[in-house]
């Protein structure tokens, strides 16, 4: 047998190949050509001296495989190298999935993209019952198709409408869900994982028949299945902004996804632009999560004051990931509403009874405050007013421990005038989440001169920790994301002023590629919460736009109240007819947001440019597919 840099071949005394991928200097497995070079030739020796059966394990903690190399996809600069990427990938699968022994994926930690394609051209896929097991394919979410099989084999192993939900949406699955779905033969601890795959793999037993209809809707009835998919994407993505999704029905659809047989198709998805921004944001998004790797920094309990929208839902998400949470406020009914909102937010995502009361175990009602001088983090989110700020950061800071991270998470004030009121000032720092806490991914890491820069790291290790990207920022009124919002905000609600409705504006916007227009957005935020930004939103005459002045005097507070610039109904807008959008108006609106976050890189409240387009893109939903606010008017210019 051979001897390879990245896959480490052993021969048991049964007879069991085992296949452990251990990429070369790197901490996680990925599908480089050097990988899949080596997988070809590594099947080249089987040939020669096939084993009674072959599994596939990771050597890396991190996981099973994260996918293909996506440094790769920044080369494919003619349409030869991007078919003969999917040929690779696509011929060498098959290859595998043809072979006469059997074969086993043992998929522990994520497992994803050509990862997952790797598994499904096994006979046999075992799952490890761990948090870290995921399972998805998620190319989509890199404006790219799963062009090395995974496009034939998941539909046929879990259904097509399961399937290509997961495809079109990037989501991924737990170990659980995946046997339940039949992608995963079975799910198993981690302490007889390596048996009970020798045992499964040499178990002769049939994989899982797709019941007829799932059989019917893979065959002669995928037309019905298609237009109902493309119905769909339609209603979240514009096949002008997003073509890859599009490009995975049809390839299913009508090439049983071989992407091969459409190469002028795949061309124009691998190398459009498209497609380059979204690997740009997936690098930015890389670097986000680095700042988190700064540190050794690991929090075990956290206590929050304020159990509001905010602070209730900071301190729910911390709880989901595994922290032990104190949450304090004035009385326990303000707290009680927080427990019932995580309640009722975790009790539709946790199907296991069991696994919702621990998360529920660990988010404690704490009125008195006991839980400050036990935490690693204490988190002030109560309301924007500077006195009673003061006056809880000296309560806080007389009981916490001296090596406790001190965060706000402020919106809107200064971290240098709430810091005055402390003995210790240089201690205190941002950490400032957005609303919903559990769908934005974004929290901005705040420093003030002169800041203790070991407790800034210590507040990135701990975002990062959550779950959440983690972006620096100097202290300035907005920071990032609300800075560049306010100005954009402000020349919708001036549009509205000079006659164009609501719906116009908003439409301009989602045209654009926003995933919310600006009016919406106002409604989301509250009316009361702009009212109260005040300068930011101001006018030239330091007067808040007329409408929206209007809607405040008249109790039209947004979404929250039912009504805002949209009557809502089940939370949803009401929203009449857009009618025809003037020209020019989206370059209009987005003007204003363009021109802030370059004025904010220059001040040096973000670091660089780059930092900037991941944090607008992450903290508000700027079209991804543009790679960015800063990016984009790069491109304008050029």
């Amino acid at each position: 047998m051979n001897s390879y840099q990245h896959w480490q071949i052993e021969t048991d005394g049964e007879g069991l190949a085992w296949a452990t991928l251990d990429k070369a200097g790197e901490s996680t497995n990925s599908l480089s050509s050097a990988v899949m070079d080596e997988l070809a030739r590594v099947l080249d020796d089987f040939d020669r001296s096939p084993p009674k059966a072959l599994i596939f394990r990771s050597g890396k903690s991190a996981g099973f495989i994260a996918g293909a190399d996506i440094q790769e996809f920044t080369q494919l600069d003619t349409p030869e190298k991007g078919i003969a990427l999917v040929a690779r990938g696509w011929q060498l699968f098959n290859r595998l999935a043809a072979v006469a022994y059997p074969t086993l994926a043992l998929v522990r930690g994520h497992c994803l993209g050509g990862g997952l394609e790797l598994a499904l051209a096994c006979r046999y896929l075992l799952a490890v019952d761990e948090p870290t097991t995921r399972m998805g394919l998620p190319e989509v979410l890199l404006g790219i198709v799963p062009g090395w099989g995974g496009m034939l084999r998941l539909p046929e192993r879990i259904g097509p409408q399961a399937a290509l939900d997961l495809m079109l949406t990037g989501k991924t699955i737990d170990a659980k869900k995946a046997r339940r779905l039949g992608l995963a033969d079975d799910c198993v601890p981690p302490r007889v994982m390596d048996r009970a795959a020798a045992l499964l793999v040499c178990s002769g037993q049939p994989r899982r028949r797709l019941p007829l209809v799932q059989r019917l809707l893979n065959g002669p009835l995928r037309g019905v299945v298609a237009s109902g998919a493309t119905k769909q994407v339609a209603r979240r993505a514009r096949r002008e902004h997003y073509p890859a999704p599009y490009a995975i029905i049809e390839i299913w659809a009508r090439h049983r996804g071989n992407a091969l047989v459409a190469p002028a198709l795949i061309d124009g998805i691998v190398r459009s632009p498209t497609a380059r921004n979204l690997v740009r944001v997936f690098f930015l998004q890389e670097r986000l999560k680095s700042f988190g790797k700064l540190s050794g920094f690991r929090a075990e309990r956290v206590h929050v004051v304020g159990a509001g929208v905010m602070g209730g839902d900071i301190a729910a998400w911390c709880a989901l990931r595994g922290l032990t949470v104190t949450l304090q406020d004035r009385d326990m009914e303000r707290i009680a509403s927080a427990l019932q909102r995580a309640y009722a937010a975790w009790g539709q995502r946790i199907r296991d009874a069991r696994e919702l009361r621990s998360v529920m175990d660990r988010l404690i009602p704490d009125p008195e405050g006991h839980g400050a001088r036990l935490a690693d983090v204490v988190i002030e989110a109560i309301f924007e007013d500077i006195d009673a700020k003061h006056a809880l950061l000296r309560q806080l800071e007389a009981v916490i421990r001296p090596d406790a991270v001190l965060a706000s998470n402020t919106s809107s004030l200064r971290i240098e005038d709430l810091r005055s009121a402390l003995a210790r000032p240089e201690r205190l720092i941002g950490i400032h989440f957005f609303n919903p806490v559990a769908k934005m991914p974004l929290v901005e890491v705040v420093a003030a001169e002169g800041g203790d820069p070991e407790m800034l790291q210590r507040a990135t290790a701990f975002v990062k920790q959550i779950d959440r990207l983690p972006l620096p920022v100097r202290s300035a009124p907005g920071f990032l994301v609300n800075a560049v919002l306010a100005p954009y905000m402000l020349e919708a609600m001036r549009a509205v002023d000079e006659g164009l409705s609501p719906e116009t504006v908003d439409e301009a916007m989602l045209a654009f590629g926003m995933p919310m227009g600006p009016i919406e957005l106002i409604d989301m935020v509250g009316l009361d919460v702009a009212m109260a930004a005040g300068k930011s939103l101001a006018g030239p005459a330091g007067e808040p736009p007329r409408c929206l002045q209007a809607h405040f005097d008249a109790g039209r507070l947004g979404r929250k109240a039912g009504r805002g610039f949209y009557d809502y109904a089940a939370g949803r807008p009401v929203k009449g007819s857009a009618g025809p959008v003037p020209a020019g108006l989206a370059a209009r609106l987005v003007k204003p947001l363009l021109d802030r976050t370059q004025q904010l890189v220059g001040d040096g409240i973000v670091a660089d440019a780059d930092l900037a387009d991941a944090g607008v893109i992450f903290g508000t939903g700027f079209a991804p597919f543009t790679g960015g606010p800063l990016h984009y008017a790069a491109g304008q210019r050029a």
